[in-house]
């Protein structure tokens, strides 16, 4: 891959996993990241959690890129010294309606490699959580959590160690090929690279059509927003408790998360966002309201979700309500327990008939590849994600 040029477009922790893959192999490589700084968006504003593999369905992207991206980050992690605190999950039941759902996923889990599941019953869950109630639960001692940003800072040092650039502040607003090259346009230049690589998350959409890719699907961004416990509360979690999937919901529900800061985090919620980088104390955007709710598959998804958003709308206007939520499963926990915490935005791509996508979805042609869907778990699967994409865009040029 020597003098092999190559450009990757998005400074989360993916794009800086797929250019520190493609610098170690020799290709002269350039990250661009449109922020003053890596890990602006998704990557630094998420739960820290390096998944373990339970959800996800056998032998889809998701499952096996989450269990080699585990590995990954477990050997990347030590070698640079990164703290990573396999602090155990606990998926909790609270009726009998929800353990055949809990059943699946255990099997589910076991068909994936996960290493150390187990299904436990009400004592063994105050065994290790003590504050916490349930009539079932899986256990996942091997699932841990982790500084996502300190991470993408340190792939991207291995970019620039490698002879690879990165640059920061640079916003890539179209992508054409020409011939054998593929012309990125930036503020004032115009680059000519070999082989392109998008990974731009909340932007995935609107950068792929750029380049000829087709609109669909969708980034429709669904924000989350979290408290954070007391002090005092925050002693009395131990890891991660998490509820049992519900199928009649698209996302997945209120849980407490600790975080590798200490903090323990409540929530999220989900609802739509205002805009694709509206966090806490940035105003919304009226293109990124206008594309969401202007396409049909917005409202196809709303038509079929109402129950999930009138769920996620009571918590969303009410605190107390997100708090019963998480209280059912840590008794005790109440308003004065709680703190504003940060916002996350995660960006869903949808499809034409209001689908979520659930898999990671990769798509291009000729010289450029864009990574469209990365949800989670992607932050965890990150540095399988980069082998995938660099091997997919080799294929492309022979």
């Amino acid at each position: 891959m020597r003098n092999l040029r190559v450009a990757v477009v998005g400074g989360g922790i993916i794009g800086a996993a797929t250019a520190r893959q493609l610098a170690l192999s020799d290709a002269d490589v350039t990250l661009f990241e449109k922020e003053d700084r890596l890990a602006a968006h998704q990557t630094g504003h998420n739960s820290g959690v390096v998944h373990a593999g339970l959800y996800y369905a056998p032998g889809s992207l998701k499952a096996r890129l989450c269990r080699r991206g585990v590995e990954l980050l477990q050997t990347f992690t030590t070698e640079k010294g990164l703290p990573y605190d396999e602090c155990g999950k606990l998926v909790v039941a609270l009726a009998e309606s929800e353990l055949g759902r809990l059943d699946a996923i255990f099997s589910r889990a076991t068909a994936n490699g996960v290493p150390g599941i187990g299904r436990i019953g009400a004592d063994e869950i105050t065994a290790i959580e003590p504050h916490a109630v349930g009539i079932a639960a899986l256990h996942s001692p091997r699932t841990a959590i982790i500084d996502f940003v300190a991470v993408t800072r340190a792939l991207a040092d291995d970019v620039a160690a490698a002879g690879g650039t990165v640059r920061t502040g640079t916003t890539v607003t179209a992508i054409r090929e020409t011939g054998e090259q593929v012309v990125v346009d930036i503020p004032d230049d115009q680059l000519a690279f070999d082989l392109v690589i998008t990974c731009a998350g909340l932007q995935s959409d609107r950068l792929a059509h750029t380049s000829g890719d087709t609109r669909d699907p969708r980034i429709v961004p669904f924000l989350g927003d979290y408290l954070l416990l007391e002090p005092e509360a925050a002693t009395k979690v131990r890891g991660l408790i998490y509820p049992v999937p519900d199928p009649r919901y698209p996302f997945l529900g209120v849980h407490l998360t600790r975080r590798i800061d200490g903090e323990v985090m409540v929530g999220p919620n989900a609802f739509l966002s205002p805009g694709r980088e509206s966090y806490r104390g940035r105003r919304g955007s009226w293109r990124d309201l206008r594309d969401a709710v202007a396409w049909p598959g917005f409202w196809r998804f709303a038509a079929h979700n109402l129950p999930a958003a009138g769920r996620e709308l009571r918590t969303a206007v009410s605190t107390r309500r997100f708090v019963a939520d998480a209280a059912a499963y840590m008794p005790g926990l109440t308003i004065d327990d709680v703190r504003p915490g940060p916002r996350g935005i995660r960006a869903q791509a949808m499809n034409s008939d209001g689908g979520l996508e659930d898999d990671f979805v990769v798509t291009g042609h000729g010289r450029v590849v864009h990574l469209r869907n990365a949800p989670s778990p992607g932050a965890t699967s990150s540095m399988a994600i980069a082998e995938y994409l660099v091997d997919r865009a080799l294929e492309r040029i022979g």
